[in-house]
């Protein structure tokens, strides 16, 4: 496999990499934004086409280095970006109405100094906006000419179908795209939302080909608790000492056994796993040093043999989701303790 082995994005035709540069590490007191320059310029030069950004990184600010270092080379790249999640603390500037997607776009394009965007997606789903509304709005952006193709992220497979369909009533634009979490530890969407973006013709975009660091080779049965900065955010789920880890923590060191018995790193082994699924179209990495990028671009080369993949079958079944959390998106269902009871 090679970078120049360029995939079709799901039905339009466009020809994507099989790595999306996603950014967001870039800004916000992580990677500084010259060296978050650098990285781009160096993912583009080795044959990376597309980049994945969101207005909610570093509030805004990853897309304003990313609209910098495309100064010049705008056309040269796929060009991705998100709404839905906070910008700022008013609470208006958020979500999926009409009303903040249309102010949204206009802020996105600013600060990445572009007239449009290849993708736009919905960075999540919303119970409290009708999707009707959203997907009106979207479509009225591509026949502006203010975005090339919409689609999603982290929806659920209803979801999925509920947003073609409203499309298809309106005789609307239909998305392109879903992005989602997918890695040999997170293998929930084999069951249904990868079967789906076949028999819809979507392009499937992936991040956390590492799990969010759990397959890092840093997570192994009786080695010292991994620094993570997620932890602070997400208490718990990086817990190597919690009995709810304990078989995602057996399962991260059995895949990380796995892939030195086969002469590969980890992230050779998460992400020749992830691109060797036929329905997904790219994976996006989330690079922060010039050192991780360097691994990436490596495993880029990779290709897994059966008997490898069939061994990652065994040590983690197909469809094997170890918390929802890992799913990007505990459904709203399970959340919210007023939709699973009745107040008398």
């Amino acid at each position: 496999m090679s970078l120049t082995d360029l995939r079709t994005l799901g039905r339009t035709g466009v020809r994507i990499s099989p790595f999306v540069l996603g950014t967001m590490n870039f800004g916000g007191g992580r990677t500084a934004p010259d060296e978050s320059i650098a990285l781009i310029h160096r993912a583009l030069d080795a044959g990376i086409n597309a980049i994945d950004t969101a207005d909610t990184y570093s509030r805004g600010e990853s897309e304003t280095i990313v609209g910098r270092a495309l100064h010049g080379r705008r056309d040269q790249v796929i060009l991705a970006s998100k709404f839905h999640n906070p910008v700022d603390d008013d609470p208006t500037h958020r979500g999926n109405s009409r009303r903040w997607l249309t102010r949204a776009v206009e802020d996105s394009l600013r600060r990445l100094n572009t007239d449009h965007l290849d993708l736009y997606q919905v960075h999540r789903p919303e119970a409290v906006t009708d999707i009707d509304e959203t997907v009106g709005a979207l479509d009225d952006l591509v026949r502006a000419g203010k975005i090339r193709y919409y689609g999603t992220s982290v929806f659920a497979p209803g979801e999925l179908i509920e947003v073609q369909w409203a499309a298809d009533k309106r005789k609307l634009n239909r998305p392109a795209t879903e992005q989602v979490p997918y890695s040999p530890l997170v293998r929930g969407i084999e069951r249904e939302t990868l079967p789906i973006a076949r028999r819809y013709g979507l392009g499937v975009l992936t991040y956390g080909p590492l799990a969010a660091g759990w397959l890092s080779g840093r997570y192994r049965i009786g080695a010292a608790q991994p620094p993570s900065h997620r932890a602070e955010l997400i208490p718990g789920r990086f817990d190597i000492d919690a009995p709810a880890n304990a078989a995602k923590l057996a399962a991260a060191d059995a895949l990380a056994a796995l892939a030195a018995a086969s002469g590969l790193t980890v992230i050779d082994l998460a992400v020749g796993f992830v691109l060797a699924h036929p329905d997904v179209t790219a994976a996006i990495i989330g690079p922060r040093t010039q050192a991780h990028l360097d691994a990436y671009l490596r495993a880029a080369e990779v290709v897994l043999g059966p008997d490898v993949l069939d061994r990652i079958d065994e040590i983690v079944p197909p469809g094997t989701v170890f918390g929802d959390r890992d799913t990007g998106k505990i459904p709203d269902a399970i959340a919210d303790s007023a939709l699973r009871r009745t107040v008398a």
